[in-house]
């Protein structure tokens, strides 16, 4: 049987859960993604529309929903972790994930994974799944790394890892991770206010000093 320890880090990325007012921006980082992306994501090339209802139909009730914003409070990273609505298989859960293709390279889906195998511990998940492609060699990368263990079926892939069951610890870092992502999250749409308010005024100021001089009456 394999068993999930999570990794530490030196470096604490801000993962956040989502909630239904975040909707818009899923919609919008999913339907950014390139066609080979779109194509691994969902393991078919999915249009517009597809993407638009896959958003429309999350349910943020039932799953668990993460995601990494920059400083200009861009959705770069995202996670959705999907527990089964059969409640003979509630302690099983599915995991996927996407990253912007300008936020490769940095781990980000390795620490949504991360993330997601943490919160399902904690809410009574003892598997987790992963359901790719076969070619999609760094969401499997990511899963081996993690300890799951791969079966491969042609052009298709499945991915299940055992979890061990919940710590004080594992509920105490997942409390701290959150409040620490919540915290950088609202600093972020304070800077992001803040520099709007300080361009409006510079445009104002520009504006007045363009302006002609009106003729004396």
């Amino acid at each position: 049987m394999t068993l999930f320890v999570s990794k530490k880090s030196s470096v604490l990325v801000p993962i956040r859960s989502l909630g239904a007012n975040h909707r818009e921006r899923i919609a919008i980082h999913l339907l950014a993604l390139d066609p080979q992306d779109r194509y691994l994501r969902f393991g078919f090339l999915a249009n517009d529309a597809q993407i638009q209802r896959y958003a429309d139909s999350l349910n943020f009730e039932r799953d668990e929903i993460f995601g990494i914003y920059n400083r200009r409070l861009e959705l770069i990273a995202m996670a959705h972790l999907a527990f089964s609505a059969d409640s003979r298989l509630d302690a099983c859960a599915e995991f996927g994930v996407s990253v912007s293709k300008t936020a490769r390279g940095r781990g980000y889906g390795a620490r949504l994974f991360d993330r997601a195998a943490m919160h399902a511990r904690n809410e009574g998940v003892s598997r987790m799944f992963i359901h790719a492609l076969s070619e999609n060699s760094t969401m499997l990368k990511i899963a081996r790394n993690a300890g799951a263990k791969v079966e491969r079926d042609g052009s298709e892939s499945e991915a299940h890892l055992h979890l061990l069951p919940a710590t004080i610890d594992t509920r105490l870092n997942e409390l701290f991770q959150e409040q620490f992502a919540q915290t950088n999250y609202r600093i972020k749409v304070q800077v992001k206010q803040f520099w709007t308010v300080l361009n409006g005024l510079q445009a104002m100021r520009r504006a007045t000093n363009e302006a002609p001089d009106l003729p004396p009456k």
